[in-house]
């Protein structure tokens, strides 16, 4: 019986890890770059179907992406840190977690639609995370629209109007953004696109 495709492909990953040089020499961090790369990769092959229905691309990106999971997965199991299965189990248990309107008790009040939702799980992260301020858990190296967004989703404060110099203005505009409901950063991508 063929092995569960998963499976094989951690094993995979071990061989490759045993007999290729390359990927034998390889590290977390000298892998950041192909994380980086692949996840790029991936959100250019999304518009790309979104805009021609062909989702063939995305396949063959979210492929490469699972080798980086894989990868790093891999190398962390050689140095004794934890395996694939913890991974699994950790996101397996933070879904029950944040999910209780799927797999919490039936009978409580959850609510049910999806921005209820969503603000469920921001308020269950919130409790579980215990930040101090609105941008611990950002990486500094988030691009600016989007570290601008997830500090202004998580904070209830907004810039003040008729800001002073060009930043202001556009921390306003992603502020607009983020009340209406739109991913200022796709936004922009998109309008850049119909410009091109």
């Amino acid at each position: 019986m063929a092995e569960e495709p998963l499976v094989e492909f951690v094993q995979v990953m071990r061989r490759l890890r045993a007999e290729c040089p390359w990927k034998a020499e390889q590290t977390h961090r000298s892998l950041a770059r192909y994380l980086l790369e692949e996840t790029h990769e991936t959100l250019e092959a999304i518009d790309a179907g979104d805009a021609t229905g062909d989702w063939t691309h995305l396949r063959e990106e979210l492929g490469d992406l699972l080798l980086q999971v894989y990868f790093h997965a891999v190398i962390a199991e050689e140095r004794g840190d934890f395996t694939l299965d913890h991974v699994a189990r950790d996101i397996t248990a933070k879904m029950h977690r944040r999910n209780p309107h799927v797999f919490g008790d039936p009978d409580a009040d959850h609510p049910q639609d999806a921005a209820g939702v969503n603000e469920a799980w921001q308020a269950i992260k919130a409790t579980e995370k215990q930040r101090d301020s609105v941008t611990d858990g950002l990486p500094d190296t988030l691009p600016a629209l989007l570290y601008a967004a997830k500090v202004l989703e998580r904070g209830s404060s907004r810039p003040s109007e008729g800001g002073r110099d060009l930043g202001d203005r556009l921390l306003a505009l992603v502020a607009e953004a983020v009340d209406t409901g739109v991913d200022p950063e796709q936004a922009l991508r998109d309008a850049v696109r119909r410009l091109a």
